[in-house]
């Protein structure tokens, strides 16, 4: 080997992450702004990132704070983690001790940490989140889907975790629940969660309660499955998706006493890699957890906005035969179009890949492929995010007694009703 040719890139990757492509979440988004900057007409259906502004009184406490420049403890500020405390009492009615909660520069992170440090093989549902199962691979995890149906919302059963239970009890497993689901914006019923619960607590299994969209349950009556298995769940929160900050990075997990170990583990590797999160964001934070009349209205006010925008595009996608579940929470939905299989493959489509690059050429519209979540590249299932609005005019609109109907998502969320209007004109065609 002459001095100017270098090693081989392909000797000096890691094996588990040589081949990798970028988070696909990620990767949809940067693709829509080059083709917006190239002229293009694009409606970023893609990244799921909240429409709505930081709340004003939020805001103001990171101008507040914009001075601090210390470098705070490894598990956060500590006035911050007792704010998350209650915060987890306050609306869940659950004990969770400051001293057993790790602050992180978002929960994605802090996914990372845990899997690193916890060994033993991951559980999810497909579809589950793009990142959990990347994530196991870089690190060499054994992943394990759970298959779903749509008689359950393509969530988690507690019949689908016993079964891979029962193939080997002593196996450490963990399982990651998350709801509202991205990508379904399916929620779980309290029979559900103790069915879950039950069966986690019989195979021990640990159990990551995703709960960042917890906020923006469009009843606003959210039930974390700590409830019934409180002594093996730990429960990953945030200010990304309910508070509009997800440009801050800030996550929090919240470890019961039985799992202190791992808690205190996990901030020895956060204390070798990210040392500790942005100090005047933890600041602000504290006044996104804390009890106020104007973060109650915020939050009453998104989820009206969002649960109408779910429901304009439930009713469009069902008319027009597919599949999807309708929301309960979060800014996604999952249309499934395999009824329409016959017609798309005279088409000439042949993968979810193929149907979303297409879709995207011939009307603007930028989705997810369902492949990317889990599912058969050949089945024809998308992932769609209705988050391209300016969420802070629907907010004040409706602060000013402006009517939640049609007329009101066309004018203040008008981008995302001619998305779904394009998607379904798309599949329809002839």
């Amino acid at each position: 080997m002459s001095a100017d040719q270098g090693l081989s890139p392909a000797v000096q990757i890691n094996l588990n992450v040589r081949g990798m492509k970028p988070s696909a979440t990620v990767a949809i988004n940067e693709r829509s702004a080059a083709l917006q900057a190239q002229g293009r007409e694009v409606f970023k259906l893609g990244l799921g990132q909240s429409p709505f502004p930081v709340p004003a009184h939020v805001q103001q406490a990171l101008r507040e704070h914009a001075g601090e420049k210390d470098y705070l403890a490894v598990k956060g500020l500590p006035a911050l983690r007792q704010g998350i405390s209650g915060y987890l009492q306050r609306t869940q009615g659950l004990d969770y001790d400051a001293d057993n909660i790790l602050i992180g520069p978002g929960t994605k992170e802090l996914m990372f940490i845990m899997q690193l440090t916890y060994y033993g093989d991951l559980v999810i549902p497909s579809p589950s989140w793009v990142s959990y199962a990347p994530q196991a691979r870089i690190i060499g995890r054994n992943l394990h889907w759970l298959s779903t149906s749509l008689d359950t919302g393509l969530g988690v059963t507690a019949k689908s975790l016993q079964a891979l239970c029962e193939q080997d009890p002593e196996l450490p497993r963990l399982l990651i629940i998350n709801y509202p689901s991205n990508p379904t914006g399916l929620s779980y019923s309290e029979e559900q969660l103790r069915e879950i619960a039950e069966v986690a607590r019989r195979y021990r299994v640990l159990v990551l309660s995703d709960e960042i969209y917890g906020g923006v349950n469009f009843n606003g009556d959210h039930i974390s499955i700590a409830r019934f298995y409180p002594e093996g769940t730990i429960i990953s929160d945030g200010i990304s998706k309910w508070a509009g900050a997800g440009g801050w990075r800030l996550g929090a997990f919240a470890f019961p006493p039985q799992l202190k170990w791992l808690a205190d583990a996990m901030a020895v590797v956060a204390s070798e890699t990210f040392t500790s999160t942005s100090a005047p964001i933890q600041y602000a934070a504290i006044n996104a957890f804390e009890a106020h009349p104007a973060m109650d209205l915020y939050l009453k006010n998104s989820r009206a906005v969002l649960s109408a925008l779910a429901g304009y595009a439930y009713d469009q996608l069902s008319s027009i035969g597919a599949q999807v579940i309708k929301p309960q929470g979060g800014f996604y939905l999952f249309p499934s179009f395999e009824p329409l299989r016959e017609l798309l493959m005279l088409r000439g489509f042949t993968t979810s890949q193929e149907f979303c690059e297409r879709l995207l050429e011939e009307t603007g519209v930028a989705c997810l492929p369902g492949s990317c979540f889990g599912r058969a590249d050949t089945e024809f299932s998308l992932r769609l995010a209705y988050v391209d609005f300016d969420g802070e005019a629907a907010l004040q609109a409706l602060a000013e007694g402006s009517k939640l109907d049609t007329d009101f998502l066309r004018r203040y969320c008008g981008r995302v009703v001619t998305a779904i209007d394009r998607l379904c004109e798309f599949v329809s065609k002839s």
